[in-house]
């Protein structure tokens, strides 16, 4: 069930690949979406953030840890919408560390997510619609921990040996069940998981800055888009009179 679902419509934009390789948002054309395809998304986003954890009496605390996403998002470039995320939380101080992969409203909330990593060779041999057995993947669950208007997260531990997947695979490929419990396959790539992750953070101003830009090209992707069947609609109700 795994294979065959490589294939998406869209493309990974790479806000987060932008920031890393340019510094800045490159025009949207076939070539910058050629160009954001192979290279990386993944990214280091650190930040202090308050941490409930349990005191030395027994009590809960608030205390301020610094938390650490090494993230990957994919975006439709006609909307803007997350089509899925991922991305690994450590915070400072804890062994345990979180992989969270984010998908659309929508799915069925009781089935959860399954998801596997491949293998390099697995993960080529998927892109050009390839079958990849079953029983040559060892897919794991994540259970929905929190749905927003942005779509439904769902999370399971990242031991040190999924981290260790992760960071020799080829890619994630993440299954979902859509509300008529049809699966439906969201890929991520892993080229440049370990150098984000080993890596240090990069600056957040200078992200938010770049991610404005993306969506500020997105909207006026889609103004044009609809000025232009404006223009269409009123040239064919012109020539009907």
């Amino acid at each position: 069930m795994m294979q065959r679902i490589f294939n998406s419509q869209s493309y990974a934009l790479g806000a987060a690949l932008l920031i890393a390789a340019a510094g800045s948002i490159a025009p949207a054309s076939a070539q910058a979406k050629k160009d954001a395809q192979k290279q990386s998304a993944w990214v280091k986003l650190c930040e202090k953030a308050p941490v409930v954890e349990a005191a030395k009496d027994g009590k809960k605390a608030k205390v301020e840890k610094e938390i650490c996403l090494t993230h990957h998002e994919r975006l439709d470039g006609n909307t803007g919408m997350v089509l899925v995320s991922a991305a690994v939380r450590k915070v400072a101080g804890q062994d345990k560390q979180s992989l969270m992969v984010m998908v659309p409203l929508g799915m069925a909330i009781p089935a959860g997510v399954r998801a596997a990593v491949y293998t390099p060779a697995q993960w080529a041999r998927a892109a050009k619609n390839e079958k990849v057995a079953d029983k040559d993947l060892k897919p794991f669950a994540l259970k929905y921990s929190l749905c927003h208007p942005a779509g439904c997260t769902a999370e399971t531990e990242a031991t040190s040996e999924l981290i260790t997947s992760l960071k020799k695979g080829g890619g994630l490929m993440v299954l979902a069940m859509n509300a008529q419990t049809q699966p439906i396959g969201f890929p991520i790539p892993l080229d440049g998981f370990t150098a984000a992750y080993d890596g240090k953070p990069i600056d957040n101003k200078a992200y938010a800055k770049a991610r404005g830009q993306l969506m500020a090209q997105i909207r006026e992707r889609q103004k044009k888009a609809f000025d232009d069947y404006q223009a269409k609609k009123k040239t064919e109700g012109e020539k009907k009179k």
